[in-house]
């Protein structure tokens, strides 16, 4: 039988490698939400992630690197997406309406992850919390950049308040859809969330 190209095990291999991290973010999600970040060990995420403790070193150097890839990431997908959404918008209101979508379907959908992001940050090592912090601080100047065209007779700090406000609502979800699962029960809540952030942006 005749090999394959070079050009095809590769990517063969890369496809392998991605799909067994991204596996591992996975399962260190849920392990560091339930667990906190210094009760999991190295052996805990391979075995939630179908690997032995010593392999999960061929994706990452070390548990801090796991956190650190896993906040800085969402981080980072937070902010792509969100940039996406304002940027097929055609008015201020069409895209706050659309960022409080996209961050309530996040919520929703990556409950663990937020509650590492807010129980967790400090652990990362210094460097790499500050990247966290500094696309944060994009996100939210995005948000602000949006509200401040929808409203630019309103107070500049003000207006900061309120997106940070919002986004501790929205950011509750953890705690409110406990329970919830999919379903009408899960609509409702999208729903409500929707309503009461468009309302504590521009009421």
């Amino acid at each position: 039988m005749e090999a394959q190209p070079t050009e095809d095990r590769v990517t063969g291999r890369s496809i392998a490698k991605a799909t067994r991290r991204a596996a591992l973010l996975d399962a260190a999600a849920h392990l560091f939400a339930d667990r906190g970040y210094n009760g999991v060990s190295i052996e805990d995420l391979g075995a939630a992630a179908g690997v032995s403790g010593p392999a999960v070193y061929r994706h990452f150097a070390g548990k801090p690197s796991v956190l650190s890839a896993l906040l800085i990431g969402v981080s980072e997908d937070l902010l792509k997406g969100a940039r996406a959404v304002a940027g097929v918008s055609s008015s201020p209101e069409e895209a706050l309406k659309a960022l409080i979508g996209f961050q309530v379907e996040f919520a929703l959908n990556h409950a663990d992850v937020i509650r590492v992001q807010d129980r967790d940050l400090g652990s990362l090592m210094t460097d790499d919390e500050r990247s966290v912090r500094s696309l944060q601080r994009n996100y939210v100047q995005l948000w602000v950049d949006e509200l401040a065209a929808y409203r630019p007779d309103s107070d500049r700090s003000l207006q900061r308040r309120r997106v940070h406000a919002v986004f501790g609502l929205i950011n509750s979800t953890p705690h409110a859809a406990h329970g919830t699962g999919a379903g009408p029960e899960r609509d409702l809540l999208r729903t409500l969330l929707e309503e009461m952030a468009w309302a504590a942006l521009t009421t």
